[in-house]
């Protein structure tokens, strides 16, 4: 069997146990449709300008929001926390004693997370769908479909190299969520930042957040050709230096 097979059968297996805890796969899909009703409901039916520059209802607007919340999620969040228990419950450092390659047990778990991923879309999207009248991205699908891929890999390289500055699974919930909550909400994901002061804005623009939000708006709302070529190179480069710094400082072992 090569290696992209023991890939597949540990993504098969991360799945098997990510669907035997209900109560934390319950609360996995509920977060994302949780966010969006109460921003809904908080904002009520005012507009509100898109990254692409489009006026927009509010429920039209947060729909494509969540569903970049949803990868990012699934992708870095989910990723880096789950790694980071696995690692001080002494499970990677006995994956890493048995024949199964380091590589094709990451990339189970990153094709696992991507699973979660694709269904989070579809939840989210049939959701804006049945309760807000959206209408699905059918004209620009192969942008969105590809701004989906490089976000998960991009989000998963990333949530694999934050690991390596979490000294314990109790901290991983703190430091994680740390690193992506701030730039949520200057990034227009949670609240749009159309009348945020420039300064917030450029440095939202340092992070890939804003530029990954910009190409789900594009592709979702289907703004022009629905790319964004540009946005999506900066994401991928984050990704790119996210698995650099993987391959560099990811250990298998407990700290001390």
């Amino acid at each position: 069997m090569n290696d992209l097979s023991l890939g597949l059968r540990q993504a098969r297996f991360e799945n098997k146990a990510f669907w035997r805890n209900p109560a934390a796969a319950f609360f996995t899909f509920a977060f994302p449709l949780m966010f969006l009703f109460i921003f809904t409901t908080i904002f009520g039916n005012d507009t509100s300008t898109t990254p692409t520059g489009e006026e927009v209802s509010n429920s039209t607007y947060y729909v494509p929001a969540i569903l970049a919340f949803s990868v990012i999620n699934a992708c870095y969040t989910n990723i880096a926390i789950s790694t980071a228990f696995s690692r001080d419950q002494g499970i990677l450092k006995r994956v890493r004693g048995t024949p199964l390659p380091a590589w094709s047990y990451l990339l189970g778990r990153v094709l696992h997370a991507t699973v979660i991923m694709l269904v989070l879309v579809v939840i989210v999207a049939a959701f804006g769908v049945l309760a807000y009248d959206i209408d699905l991205p059918t004209g620009t699908l192969l942008p969105f479909l590809v701004t989906l891929a490089v976000g998960a890999a991009a989000f998963s390289a990333l949530g694999l190299a934050v690991t390596a500055i979490i000294p314990n699974a109790e901290a991983s919930p703190a430091i994680v969520n740390a690193s992506i909550l701030p730039l949520l909400f200057i990034s227009g994901v949670f609240i749009p930042t159309d009348a945020a002061p420039a300064w917030l804005t450029r440095l939202a623009d340092v992070f890939p957040i804003k530029h990954y939000a910009d190409a789900i708006f594009a592709s979702f709302l289907g703004s022009g050709s629905g790319w964004r070529g540009t946005d999506l190179l900066i994401v991928a480069a984050w990704g790119v230096g996210g698995l650099l710094l993987a391959l560099k400082f990811f250990t298998w072992e407990p700290r001390r």
